[in-house]
């Protein structure tokens, strides 16, 4: 049933590029027509993944660490916590900045009431101008106490609160830093993760390239590693030059969640620049031996034989151009491999 399914899909994909399918009935494998097709011309360079949402996680306590939820390459979400540091002496810390707000507020609550007994007094003309004075500057004096007792009360709660270090976004966790039992200060870097969601490109292009790049209406991008190819969302080019290599450099910001990348990883930036008629063949038909680039060609008398490529740039859809080696019309087979076993003498 699985090998059925591919042989569909791969047959559906021959026919969505614009190539003839047919059946080599005497070895039982699909063959596809090499011909010439307008393709987009595309200027290639190589390129570097990187993540548009990645930071490091620090400590801004100190203190022993005491817990580390995650590890390299696990997923976190937003808000679950990383990392806790023993908050021992964090808890000491609120607990006097409470007993200081408690003590600031007895003392302005008194002052209060003595203001105004002091101002019925006054009222009566049974104390002194300058004893109203006394009480009222008291009073102002005992508020500030107050006030400063709760700002610190609240920074001392804000700290205890760094005691629990939380995801900023959802994420890969990269690199971990620390390690249970070591010690936390300000500062020391925990944790470094990335955002698979929010991923680019980044390609050094030459500066006479640059204008064709940046009005190029697509472009493409290539992940070798994992055979796979992405669409570009957006095209950047930064404002300023290598002053030893005089390129640019261009970012290009990959669409959708891509889970399986990660920065630092090899890729190819594909920019669309005119079209051209070019002769193409499917990729997935060439078979590579070394350095030898190839694909396995019917005969007129049924059998497939090996013919050595000089292949081009790809040319989209998932084919490329080839420069020599095959002629307009011939077929090859689209399973490069299984007609290679195909191909050899009993």
């Amino acid at each position: 049933m699985n090998k059925r399914f591919f042989e569909v899909t791969r047959g559906f994909a021959a026919a969505v590029a614009g190539l003839v399918v047919s059946s080599a009935s005497a070895q039982g494998l699909e063959t596809v027509e090499v011909r010439y097709r307008d393709v987009d011309m595309t200027y290639s360079v190589e390129a570097v993944v990187e993540a548009i949402r990645q930071s490091t996680v620090s400590a801004r306590v100190t203190g022993r660490v005491v817990e580390v939820s995650y590890d390299v390459g696990e997923y976190v979400k937003q808000g679950q916590v990383i990392v806790r540091i023993d908050e021992s002496e964090a808890k000491q810390i609120v607990a006097g900045s409470d007993a200081q707000v408690a003590q600031a507020d007895a003392g302005y609550k008194n002052s209060k009431r003595r203001l105004e007994r002091a101002r019925e007094l006054a009222a009566e003309n049974f104390i002194s101008k300058s004893a109203l004075d006394n009480a009222e500057a008291e009073f102002r004096v005992e508020a500030a106490r107050l006030k400063a007792a709760k700002a610190a009360q609240s920074q001392a709660t804000t700290t205890r609160s760094y005691t629990v270090v939380e995801a900023p976004y959802s994420g890969v966790v990269s690199a971990r830093l620390v390690e249970v039992g070591e010690m936390a200060t300000p500062g020391k870097p925990l944790m470094t993760g990335f955002d698979p969601a929010a991923m680019r490109v980044l390609a050094s292009v030459p500066q006479y390239k640059v204008a064709e790049v940046r009005a190029s209406p697509r472009v493409s991008v290539e992940i070798p590693s994992l055979n796979r190819w992405l669409d570009g969302d957006e095209i950047t080019v930064l404002p300023s030059a290598d002053p030893r290599t005089h390129a640019t450099s261009v970012r290009v910001n990959l669409s959708g969640d891509q889970q399986d990348l990660y920065p630092g990883m090899f890729a190819r930036a594909h920019f669309t620049i005119g079209r051209a008629r070019k002769l193409v063949l499917p990729a997935a038909a060439v078979v590579r031996r070394s350095e030898v680039a190839g694909v396995y060609v019917l005969g007129e008398d049924g059998r497939f034989r090996f013919r050595q490529l000089r292949l081009g740039e790809p040319a989209g859809q998932g084919l490329i151009e080839v420069l020599a080696g095959v002629m307009a019309g011939e077929q090859i087979a689209l399973e490069p491999i299984k007609a290679g076993m195909l191909s050899r003498p009993e």
